[in-house]
């Protein structure tokens, strides 16, 4: 790297001549779009302030706020890998966003992006219990700074947090990464909580490939529902798929008085009690295809009580035989009948459709694992270093690009207010954040000048990010 384009003609058109010059030219301008929303929230400096900084301060160049930023903003760019940060260490645009100084100094005086060392080091540094707690909280505070902002600072009164598990496919050794028999790879299963209705990410716990969905599940959704109800909303309700609802985990929701919607796995116990309504009414069929639901009561044997089971049956097109699904719930008929509960819990479609943007948009690469050191600054170690939780270390990897996924959806959803439409993430970058612009220095004074084609957009969305400004913290 570092070789200069002579001068060239391209043969298509022999007017068009390429080179290169010692300007400050950058495809990624939209880090500076999204420091500003990461300065409007304070989640930067809400972390910093909770955060223990491990390093002998007397060899730090680059402070704590600004390596955050750092590795937020490269995986909400579209940057995965740490080795990204050295070939983008002079990008103007960057430096100026990344940095915790002010005025030129992020371009004259100082040394650039931070190295894929460096950030290595960070990210063991932030792997430590205490700064993996407040990293896995940051998400959940940035959501309900956001959506307080938006309601005028005041907590929403109900959500539902959708809580799945998903898994993310790695190549290599790296620590309890395991088979996985239902997804056929090697991966991570991870445990995630969303809302469906905002589309925001609250929470991630790594976990081993090989466990069940529900492994766990039942402290982790009581640790959540308590921050939410704290910053978010008054009341939440839990919404779930057929792998988690165990007699455990829906007495202990029931217990703290959570309500919860689930799938279950159909059974010879289930099918029985559901047999009597497997029947059409009579009378030609009608071109549309119809659904029924029916109220029944049910008690598997590792459940305490006896439960509300709403049975869907579903006539499909072309199906000789009704098709049918069954969801328990804590939600009693005169709250929410049948209908309503149903459409209630297709909501999490939604949900679905937000982790699979996290996975294709972000694509989270846990590629950590234990090395033994050979080199330190150029020499061999005259000690043996003890090995960093390379499982810890995915899991901060994990938590940054829910982060970036965070920040970007706050500017999405800012997008969407000014325009009156609809926003993907992909879009977002590919016609927001990823534009070309140019950065000029004059009377010490910096100026992006963006591509033609991306300033209608920052002039609409750059106010309702100002607005994020006067949210209470």
């Amino acid at each position: 790297m570092g070789e200069t384009l002579r001068p060239v003609t391209a043969g298509f058109n022999r007017s068009l001549s390429i080179e290169t010059r010692a300007e400050r030219l950058t495809g990624d301008p939209g880090a500076v779009l999204l420091r500003e929303a990461l300065d409007a929230t304070g989640i930067i400096g809400w972390m910093a302030a909770r955060m223990k900084d491990s390093r002998r301060q007397a060899d730090v160049v680059h402070d704590l706020p600004s390596l955050l930023r750092t590795m937020v903003l490269l995986v909400a760019q579209g940057w995965q890998d740490h080795d990204d940060a050295d070939a983008l260490r002079h990008d103007p645009a960057m430096r100026v966003a990344a940095a915790s100084s002010a005025g030129l100094t992020p371009l004259t005086g100082h040394p650039g992006l931070a190295s894929q060392p460096t950030l290595s080091r960070c990210t063991a540094m932030l792997a430590e219990p205490g700064n993996l707690k407040v990293l896995r909280e940051a998400a959940l505070e940035l959501a309900g700074r956001n959506l307080r902002a938006e309601n005028g600072g005041q907590r929403r009164t109900r959500m539902t947090l959708d809580v799945d598990s998903l898994p993310i496919e790695v190549h290599g050794h790296q620590p309890k990464a395991e088979w996985n028999g239902h997804y056929r790879t090697r991966v991570y299963h991870p445990l995630v909580t969303s809302i469906a209705e905002t589309g925001d990410m609250l929470d991630a716990r790594l976990r081993p490939g090989n466990v069940g969905t529900a492994d766990g599940a039942l402290d982790v959704i009581l640790d959540v529902v308590d921050r939410a109800e704290a910053s978010l909303c008054k009341i939440t309700t839990v919404r779930i798929d057929a792998g988690f609802p165990s007699g455990a985990l829906l007495s202990g929701l029931e217990g703290r008085g959570i309500h919860h919607v689930a799938r279950l796995r159909a059974n010879a116990a289930l099918d029985r009690l559901a047999a009597p309504h497997m029947k059409r009414p009579p009378g030609r069929r009608p071109t549309e295809p119809r659904l029924w639901t029916h109220e029944l009561e049910y008690q598997a044997q590792g459940w305490d009580e006896p439960r509300r089971v709403v049975l869907v049956v579903k006539e499909r097109e072309g199906d000789l035989l009704l098709d049918r699904f069954f969801l328990v719930t804590s939600i009693s008929r005169f709250q929410m009948k049948g209908q309503a509960l149903l459409d209630h819990y297709r909501q999490r479609g939604k949900a679905e459709g937000h982790m699979g943007e996290l996975m294709d948009v972000l694509s989270p690469a846990l590629s950590s694992t234990n090395r033994a050191k050979t080199h330190l600054r150029g020499k061999k170690p005259k000690s043996v270093t003890p090995p960093i939780d390379a499982f810890a270390c995915n899991e901060v990897r994990l938590l940054v690009a829910m982060l970036a996924y965070q920040i970007m959806h706050v500017a999405r959803r800012a997008m969407a207010r000014a325009t009156k439409a609809p926003w993907s993430l992909r879009r977002l970058r590919e016609r927001v954040l990823r534009a070309g612009a140019r950065l000029i220095i004059s009377a010490r004074r910096m100026t992006l000048i963006l591509a033609a084609t991306a300033a209608p957009y920052w002039a609409a969305i750059w106010p309702q990010i100002q607005m994020l400004r006067g949210a209470d913290p």
